[in-house]
């Protein structure tokens, strides 16, 4: 990723699942990751509409999706709708979107959980693993 698109727009990751979706958003100079609301299947409402209101209100500019593998790195149920979806942001909006390897998030989501010093509750689940998705894309892009 060149240098100068840490200056761009917010970055939104999104940890699709087949009941909640979890959400987060970079802080404006693109550092951190900050939790949004679960985005609830079957709430009433269309997640890429749901997904364009944050795009427009955000200044959303990249979408990070996270893509579930196996511990081979191998395709798994999941990785279908996370393509699908990519695909679909790409379609719909103009933005890039980079599919991201999430095998851990959850994982360590779980583990922040246990460990309760954080200020999570159990159902945060899902808006944690997409702030540690997001958080380790943007660790991850070339500092200034």
């Amino acid at each position: 990723m060149a240098e100068g698109d840490r200056k761009a727009g917010r970055v939104l990751a999104i940890d699709p699942g087949s009941k909640r979706t979890g959400l987060a958003m970079s802080d404006p100079l693109g550092m951190t990751a900050q939790g949004l609301d679960t985005f609830e299947t079957g709430s009433g409402k269309d997640l890429l509409d749901h997904l364009g209101e944050l795009i427009e209100l955000h200044g959303i500019d990249r979408v990070v999706v996270g893509l579930p593998l196996s511990m081979q790195g191998k395709d798994i149920e999941g990785s279908g709708r996370s393509r699908t979806l990519a695909a679909r942001i790409m379609q719909r909006f103009g933005l890039a979107v980079h599919l991201m390897d999430e095998r851990m998030t959850s994982l360590e989501a779980e583990r922040v959980l246990r460990s309760g010093d954080r200020g999570f509750e159990r159902g945060d689940i899902d808006k944690l693993s997409a702030m540690l998705l997001l958080q380790s894309y943007l660790d991850e892009r070339p500092k200034r």
